[in-house]
């Protein structure tokens, strides 16, 4: 289940940040039985991504990016904050451990974590990469500081190639 919280904080700042994107919340049953790994108490991200992008193509959506509250993981990978098709049409979040260590920097950092991931991961469904860039949005965020480190928006390159002046 995702707080109403997260899908309000990006019902207002994604039309800002991606590019004037419009933005609409549906809710999505996922079978999550087949993602479930009982070792880890996680979820395999590709297998809800997949199963995201079946849901995009059914209804004809440009974009969808999924917002869940579950622990995420990719093999070879402890966790991840979201994962992409590069290009595509699906991505998909977690608020799981963005909310962590909010008692030393308040409540207002999840927002601006959840805004990040969110911006990050629909910037590969682009086809955007990771960027070397540290305060660009697309810079890889390997832990909590990485995310907060870096800001919002696309740097200059990377706004180039979504413009295709690559």
């Amino acid at each position: 289940m995702v707080h109403e919280q997260s899908l309000a904080i990006l019902r207002e700042w994604l039309p800002k940040k991606f590019l004037g994107a419009s933005c609409r919340i549906a809710k999505m049953h996922i079978n999550l039985e087949e993602s479930y790994n009982p070792r880890s108490g996680q979820y395999y991200a590709s297998i809800i991504l997949a199963a995201l992008e079946r849901h995009a193509e059914s209804v004809e959506e440009e974009r969808a990016l999924g917002v869940t509250d579950l622990d995420l993981y990719v093999p070879n990978m402890n966790f991840v904050f979201g994962e992409a098709r590069m290009p595509g049409r699906a991505a998909i979040i977690s608020t799981h451990r963005l909310r962590e260590n909010t008692r030393y920097g308040g409540e207002q950092l999840f927002p601006e974590r959840l805004i990040k991931e969110a911006v990050h991961e629909l910037g590969h469904t682009l086809g955007l990469g990771h960027c070397k860039t540290r305060s660009c949005v697309m810079c890889f965020s390997n832990s909590l500081e990485d995310t907060d480190r870096k800001g919002r928006d696309y740097c200059e390159n990377c706004l180039r190639k979504l413009r295709g002046d690559r």
